[in-house]
């Protein structure tokens, strides 16, 4: 393992671009899909380093932004639910759903606490046995294993007040969606970092063979995604679709055999509802029917009503890559950090956040 700070040095970047300039001679458009490549992107200022030939899109690789306000009403409704406390990691509480939010819901009286893993929610479960503990299971491939593992430690400990409500997404099912709609057209993709440190790279094969699109597996430092970069303008030259790792020292092809069986024990695929693309076949995860006691889906009886979008909004738009945030009328205006619409400006890893933040929020409408 390097020193991180080889992977910032200036030095080396300049030579990565310059031999990007040299190399880029058609027209390409790549996509990153994880919300970490965007903040990278976005914070070293790599798109503006980068020649006219090469166009950056963001994809729906943040799981807070992908979340559906249905799921997030349902979070909402359980929260108002006596002696429930709602268990999240941070980014969920600002994030706006139909009428409120959970941040509102918490400064009303629910118990809606943040925590930073699942062993701090199974713990809270352990303390509170006159509670119920409802853990908001969102995330990729990334956080599922995490979430399987504790199921399994309140299994072991007989905890009856532990539940989770899985909201988790898979990544190639949606990427699969994006390309088949032909909405977007794609050159290559910059395929997620964290995630394919699970499932590996072998999961991409399916872009590269079916749909002809060169896939490359980027770490997070702007010199991993300059390589990755380069990687794939030497695909696009020489018209070539494969996919290769630029991130050695987190991804193996195979991925990580052990959090995928851990996975699979617990989880089952299912459909899922993405903000902005709808229900995706197989691209979720809920509690194989051995576990439905710890399922929140299962235990509770919750019907939120019908959901309401933000008007103006289009998180949705921004997630599947046609458009970016300064094309949104409400961007740097009526929705900023401080005052977000949409998940897109919430999400620490959201591309309107990114956006503000680094080239400046009064580009919008």
């Amino acid at each position: 393992m390097k020193f991180l700070s080889e992977f910032r040095d200036s030095a080396l970047a300049k030579g990565v671009i310059s031999q990007i300039h040299h190399r880029s001679k058609m027209s390409a458009r790549f996509m990153e899909f994880c919300g970490g490549h965007t903040v990278t992107i976005f914070r070293y200022g790599i798109r503006q380093a980068l020649p006219e030939t090469i166009e950056m899109l963001s994809g729906p690789g943040c799981p807070v932004c992908v979340t559906a306000t249905a799921d997030l009403d349902k979070a909402i409704a359980l929260a108002q639910v006596p002696d429930v406390i709602i268990a999240t990691f941070g980014d969920m509480l600002k994030v706006p759903g139909s009428f409120s939010s959970l941040q509102q819901t918490k400064a009303e009286g629910a118990d809606v606490r943040m925590v930073y893993s699942t062993m701090d929610a199974v713990r809270m479960a352990e303390e509170n046995p006159d509670k119920r503990v409802v853990f908001l299971g969102i995330g990729f491939e990334t956080t599922a294993p995490t979430i399987a593992a504790s199921v399994l430690q309140a299994e072991e400990k007989r905890l009856e007040n532990y539940t989770v409500l899985s909201l988790h997404k898979l990544c190639p099912p949606v990427i699969k969606t994006l390309l088949d709609s032909g909405e977007v057209r794609l050159d290559g993709l910059i395929c997620p970092g964290h995630v394919s440190a699970v499932i590996g790279s072998t999961a991409w094969e399916f872009v590269a063979r079916d749909y002809g699109i060169p896939c490359v597996v980027s770490g997070f430092e702007p010199l991993d995604v300059l390589q990755c970069v380069d990687m794939l303008v030497t695909q696009v030259e020489g018209q070539d679709s494969k996919v290769e790792i630029a991130y050695r020292r987190g991804v193996q092809p195979e991925g990580n055999p052990e959090a995928l069986r851990l996975m699979d024990n617990v989880f089952e695929h299912c459909s899922a509802h993405w903000r902005g693309m709808g229900t995706i076949p197989n691209s979720g995860l809920r509690l194989r029917r051995t576990y439905q006691r710890f399922d929140a889906d299962c235990v509770f009886d919750i019907d939120p009503g019908p959901t309401r979008e933000p008007e103006g909004c289009i998180c949705g738009a921004i997630l599947r890559g046609i458009n970016t945030p300064p094309d949104c009328n409400l961007f740097g205006k009526a929705c900023t950090p401080v005052n977000p619409v949409g998940p897109c400006m919430v999400s620490a890893e959201g591309s309107c956040s990114a956006y503000y933040l680094y080239e400046g929020g009064n580009r919008g409408g």
